[in-house]
This record gives structure tokens, C-alpha cells and sequence, in this order.
């Protein structure tokens, strides 16, 4: 290998060639590089750090010296060729917050005389002008050759799930080279502050040397405040030394440090995703509705509801605070299972809620009829004017505030084995296979018969599509049950919010077309896109901003899991699992035993093959689904059972779900992947409980 680059530059000794790294020179990584001025930090910091020394970035500015200086640093170093050395890269761009260029520079190691020297540096500074594009300051560490026992590299945070509270060590006794040079692919083990979370049995680490790494870990996030990506290795005397320590640069889902949110008690009424226009219309008073209802009741500290996002969106998916509206606070500490505050709440809440158990039917039956009378007095939205409509578009989220509020509070008072009352759903079912009968158009069945906009969700377009029609008896209430008044009531409630829905809906599809008519907007399709106050200047002025029709790209993501949180930089990561409110059930019958278990929904008991595929289900299938939409609905009829990963045993789906029979399980965690599509499941509506009896493999029935 040539060593041309050795020839000696001008005023090397005046620009310091070589500086130790216990030096003050060698924390700054524009002279010893970002390498080795973290180890400089670190060593200053009393961390475990090899002595060495670095020939600066000066040194290469012109050629590398050979002068005293560089050749005595050598000689000290080796004992005159007798030690070996390792000689490594110390770039400025290397090492970052950002990237750590991990592996694109080389290393040497095992170099003993002054030639080799020489040309290990050579080879260090050829493999930075292949990295970088643009020619960046280089600076070369210099410290002895380590015969590791074991050692590798750790992160102070798991990289994949971004847990803050785990520490993830790869080692190997190939050594720390063998270990990020991928050679090996090292023992993996995964640290909390005080044990072993996960770790091979009979490692190369014994507890004590888990304990010093996680130390280590430790100390380094406080000395360069974050958690670093560190390469380790114990010296044949059982010394932790450590290596090398740069941030991690790259975390896969950061763990949310808020409220768990879940699309669970929305995903009925919203299972798409929304429009910005639609969540302005519709989400906004959903949230205020819930606000509302809970600081009415009174069940809510005041501080723990106004922190709460109550109901939110990513990328357009609903998704609603799973604590607040489901209680699941979790743990408590001592002090607050001592506090007789939080009783004193709870008698006071129950003291309301009984006055509002009182009162809520009454002013909930004013509510349906006030609303009634409005929709009623608003005329063809193709009538109205721009104005006119506008003032539909803002009455209307009051409206919608009413009645989800309303709606939640008598949900309370709903009971999970509360006599079937003829839902809106079953109505609607009915309603749309007497229109089929007569053949009716979507549309036509619509302004006939509204209740049949319980079985699509809301939607700002230009048409309605409503499932087909429906091959088997709708159930009704026998004559001599007592219909439960308060779920007669929600069932009004909830009808009454989706034709505010579906009112909003169209006066805004009639702006979307009237702004095309003006020549504002290429199609009426833009106006989903739009923010209520960008509508409302765009039917002032007559324009709408350029990137309209760019922002549907926006919307196009992934289903959220059924439990998540949210980070700093608005991105998803999955929760922990809830308690199950039902028995897991650990032995199947004749089978593989698994199980999972969520909140009986009713229909009693049954079993039978899990569906799979788009089409319609064979009779007597269990269909197991992520959220429960209501294009759901007419294959009710037909199933052997009814499993979902989220929703509430007071949906529209669960409730017509028990009317027709079907035995229902919801908030089933991982249901989709637990219970694969030809493998055979028991359901029980009453315990929640879902068992699989025979797996896909075995061929089920």
C-alpha cells in the first residue's frame, strides 16, 4: 500500500500533532474527532477508558508528519514495536446525534512496527475519503490492543421498541470486532434497572459482569445525557473497559410517556379514516361531548380531564383515551390507596350520577325531540345558501356536542344483559330488506327509511352504498319484555347524531360543488380536504390553498393497534396489554389450548370454523375482526360467533350481535393473530372468554 500521504508537512509541531486523551485538547472533537473526544469525556468523567492518544486533525491538513513528536508517541505506545496497537478513525462527522456512520470506517488492529503503523493510517484515511462526499476533518486514535475474555456493544435504551427502561447487550467472546463486524451474531440479553428481562441461559456473562454493563449504561446516559450505543469488552483480569460510546441514532417506536388511546370506543362509528374537514365536523364536538358528560358526572378528577385528549386523531384514524373513558388508571401507589380523597370523589360522583339517573331520561327524550324538530325545519341543502349552509355545518357540531353527551351518560346506565329493544341496526336491517323487496335505490331507501344510515359510517361524498339485502329473519323484542328505557334512549341518541352526520355531510358535498362551479376547486372531493376555516374563506373569497388535492396522501396509514401511546414527535407506540375482564382459559378442548379472553358481549355460547377471506362468511363461521364496522351488519345473521380486538359490549354491532344470538366477545387482545382464519374457536358471550380447539394446521371443521 503506498504511503505517499506520510511525506512531512510544514509547521506540524506548531499545530499539535499528537494530543493524550486525558488531555484538555482531546474533548474537542474539532481537533481529536467525535470518536475520540467522547472517550475523552468519558475518561474525564472517571469512566472505564483505555489510555491512548490521538494524532489530530491539524496533523492531516496538509500530510501526515513523521516528525519526534509522532514517532515517540508510537515508540511509547508499542515499546518500540513490542505492544500492539489499535489504530481507529476519529472523523468530525462521525458519531453524531444523527448518524453514526457505524461501521463505514475502517479499524486496525494488531499493529506493531513503525511501517505498519504507517500503513494502518493510511488505510484509515483512504476508507474516509470513500464515506464522505465532501472531504471532512479526520483525526486518528491510537490505543492498545485489548485481548477481550467477552465483549460486544450495548444500548442504553432497546432500540426496536425504544423502551427507556431496558438495556440491550450483545456479546460475544469473539470480541467487540466480532460483534458489529456482524461475524457473530452474539448472545442477546435485555435489561431492566434491577433484573434480566430476557437472556440466554448459560451465557458468556455471568450476573455479576450483567450488573457492571447495566452500570455502565447508566453512568454514560448521565455523563453525555441520553442513552448511548456503546462497544465493551472485560480484559482478561475481568476489567470492563469501555470502547467506544456514541448516541442512538436510530430507536423504532419511542415509547409514549401519556394517556393509552385505542381506537376501541370509537372504531364503530368512525373505522376509516377521516377527512380534515370530517374531523373538524365530527370529532371536535365527539370531544367535547365526552368532556362534558365526564365533568358532569363528576367520576373524573378536574386536572386529570383537562390534561386529556379525551378523544384524538393520527393520520385521520379516531382513536379515544382508553383510560379515561374505560377506567384503566392503572397501578396506585401507596399513598394513593391510602388518600381518602379519591372515596370522597366516588361518593360524590355516585351522589350525582343517581340525580342523573333521575333526570337524564327526560332531558334526553327533550334532546331527540329538539333535534327532530331542527332536521326537520332545515330544507334540501341544494336550496340553501352559502351562508345558510355554513350556519348548518356550524348548529350542527352544537347538536352533535348534545348528543354524544347524553349518549355517554346513559350508556352508564345500560346494562350488559339489558332485554333487547330493537336496536337502530336491526331497524335498519329490516328497513333495507323490505327496500330490496321493492327495489329501491340506495339513495331512495335513504330519504324513506333513515334509520338505515346506522349501518354505513359517515363519510362527506357523493354517494351511499348500503349492504345488500339480507337472507334471514331480523330478531325483534318479544311482546312480553320490558323494554330497558335507557338503551331505547341511547339507541335515539345515537340515530339522531348520525343524521346530524349525515346533514353536515351534504351541505358541505353541496359547498365542494359549488366551489367547482365557481372554478375554485378541480372536483367537490377537494372540500374533504379543507379545514373549517379554510372552507369558510374559500366560500368567501373564492379559493382554496394550492396543496389541497396533495393532503389525501396524508391519510393513507397503517390501522392503529387496539392500545397505543403517543410520543413527542407524534408517532405511535404500541401499549402494554390491559387486565382481561374475563378468564383465559389455558386447555383447549382437544387442541392447542390457546387463549384469549375480553369482555362477553352476550349471545350465550357457540363455536365454530374462524372465517377468512372477503367474501361473505358459510353459516355458522366465528368471524374474528379488528374493530367492529358497521358493514358488519348483515352478515350477523349467519355467524356462529363474533370476536374483535376492540369495542364495547354497548356498540351497535355487540348489541345486534345478542339480538340475533350471537355469542360476542370484545376487547380481545390480538385476536386477528391469535385465532388464524380455518382454525376452530369457542366463544362465550357471558365471560368473554375465546378458546382455540383446533388449529389451521390440523384442518379444522
Amino acid at each position: 500500500m503506498s504511503t505517499a500521504v506520510f511525506e512531512p508537512g510544514p509547521n506540524v509541531e506548531a499545530a499539535g500533532a499528537v494530543v493524550t486523551l486525558d488531555s484538555a485538547a482531546a474533548l474537542d472533537p474539532a481537533t481529536a474527532g467525535a470518536k475520540a473526544a467522547a472517550l475523552a469525556r468519558s475518561l474525564r468523567a472517571g469512566l472505564p477508558v483505555l489510555p491512548g492518544w490521538v494524532v489530530t486533525t491539524s496533523a492531516f491538513a496538509g500530510s501526515l508528519p513523521v516528525g519526534a513528536e509522532l514517532r515517540g508517541a508510537w515508540a511509547a505506545a508499542t515499546d518500540h514495536g513490542r505492544r500492539p496497537v489499535v489504530v481507529r478513525s476519529s472523523s468530525t462527522v462521525e458519531d453524531s446525534s444523527t448518524s453514526s456512520m457505524a461501521g463505514m470506517f475502517t479499524s486496525v488492529l494488531d499493529v506493531l512496527e513503525w511501517s505498519a503503523f504507517r500503513e494502518a493510517v493510511d488505510t484509515v484515511l483512504h476508507s474516509a475519503k470513500l464515506v464522505t462526499a465532501e472531504p471532512a476533518p479526520i483525526a486518528v486514535l491510537v490505543q492498545p490492543q485489548l485481548a477481550p475474555t467477552v465483549g460486544g456493544v450495548m444500548f442504553g435504551v432497546d432500540p426496536v421498541t425504544g423502551r427507556t427502561d431496558h438495556v440491550v447487550v450483545s456479546a460475544s467472546e469473539a470480541g467487540p470486532a466480532a460483534v458489529v463486524g456482524g461475524t457473530v451474531d452474539g448472545s442477546r440479553y435485555v435489561l431492566s434497572r434491577r433484573r434480566m428481562v430476557d437472556g440466554p441461559e448459560g451465557g458468556p456473562l455471568s450476573s455479576d459482569s450483567l450488573r457492571q454493563l447495566r452500570a455502565l449504561a447508566h453512568r454514560a446516559e448521565r455523563v453525555f445525557g441520553g442513552p448511548q450505543d456503546i462497544e465493551w469488552a472485560f480484559g482478561a483480569d475481568g476489567h470492563l473497559w469501555l470502547l467506544q460510546s456514541r448516541p442512538v441514532t436510530a430507536i423504532g417506536s419511542r415509547v409514549g410517556k401519556g394517556p393509552t388511546l385505542g381506537p376501541g370506543p370509537v372504531a364503530e362509528t368512525f373505522p376509516e379514516p377521516l377527512s380534515p374537514l370530517e374531523e373538524d365536523l365530527w370529532v371536535e364536538p365527539l370531544r367535547d361531548g365526552l368532556r362534558a358528560a365526564l365533568a358532569l358526572a363528576g367520576t373524573t378528577k378536574r386536572r386529570r380531564l383537562a390534561e386529556s385528549p379525551v378523544v384524538t386523531t393520527v393520520a385521520g384514524r379516531v382513536a379515544a383515551d382508553l383510560d379515561l373513558l374505560l377506567g384503566n388508571e392503572g397501578p396506585t401507589s401507596l399513598w394513593q390507596q391510602l388518600d381518602p380523597r379519591p372515596p370522597m370523589r366516588r361518593l360524590v360522583a355516585a351522589w350525582r350520577v343517581g340525580r342523573l339517573r333521575s333526570a337524564l331520561p327526560a332531558l334526553a327524550a327533550d334532546l331527540v325531540a329538539k333535534v327532530d324538530g331542527d332536521l326537520l325545519a332545515v330544507g334540501a341543502v341544494q336550496s340553501l345558501s352559502d351562508r345558510e349552509l355554513l350556519g348548518v355545518l356550524g348548529r350542527s357540531r352544537q347538536g352533535l356536542t348534545a348528543l354524544h353527551g347524553y349518549e355517554v351518560l346513559l350508556g352508564w346506565l345500560v346494562t350488559p344483559d339489558a332485554v333487547p329493544t330493537g336496536t337502530a341496526a336491526s331497524v335498519a336491517l329490516r328497513a333495507v330488506a323490505a327496500g330490496r323487496a321493492e327495489g329501491l335505490s340506495d339513495e331512495e331507501l335513504v330519504l324513506r327509511h333513515p334509520s338505515v344510515l346506522a349501518l354505513v359510517a359517515p363519510r362527506i361524498g357523493a354517494t351511499i352504498v348500503l349492504p345488500p339485502a339480507v337472507d334471514a329473519l331480523i330478531p325483534g323484542r318479544a311482546d312480553d319484555e320490558e323494554p330497558d328505557r335507557a338503551a331505547v334512549l341511547r339507541e335515539a341518541l345515537r340515530l339522531r347524531a348520525r343524521w346530524l352526520q349525515e346533514l353536515t355531510a351534504r351541505a358541505a358535498w353541496e359547498l365542494g360543488g359549488r366551489l367547482v362551479a365557481r372554478g375554485a376547486a378541480a372536483s367537490a372531493c377537494d372540500v374533504r380536504w379543507l379545514r373549517m376555516p379554510e372552507l369558510v374563506e374559500a366560500v368567501a373569497t373564492g379559493t382554496i390553498p394550492a396543496d389541497v388535492p396533495a393532503r389525501a396522501g396524508d391519510r393513507a396509514g397503517a390501522p392503529l393497534p387496539a392500545r397505543f401511546r403517543l410520543t413527542a414527535a407524534g408517532t405511535v407506540a404500541p401499549a402494554g396489554r390491559r387486565p382481561h375482564s374475563g378468564r383465559v382459559r389455558r386447555h383447549g378442548r382437544g387442541g392447542t389450548g390457546r387463549a384469549g379472553a375480553g369482555t362477553g358481549a352476550g349471545g350465550g355460547r357457540g363455536s365454530g370454523p374462524v372465517h377468512g377471506g372477503d367474501g361473505a362468511p358459510e353459516a355458522g363461521a366465528v368471524l374474528v375482526v379488528r374493530t367492529l364496522d358497521p358493514d358488519l351488519a348483515p352478515l350477523l345473521p349467519r355467524l356462529g360467533g363474533l370476536v374483535a380486538e376492540t369495542g364495547s359490549f354497548l356498540s351497535h354491532l355487540a348489541i345486534l350481535a345478542r339480538e340475533f344470538g350471537v355469542p360476542t366477545a370484545v376487547g380481545v387482545e390480538d385476536a386477528v393473530a391469535r385465532f388464524p382464519a380455518g382454525s376452530t374457536v369457542v366463544v362465550d358471550g357471558t365471560t368473554g372468554e375465546v378458546t382455540l380447539v383446533e388449529g389451521p394446521e390440523r384442518g379444522a371443521a
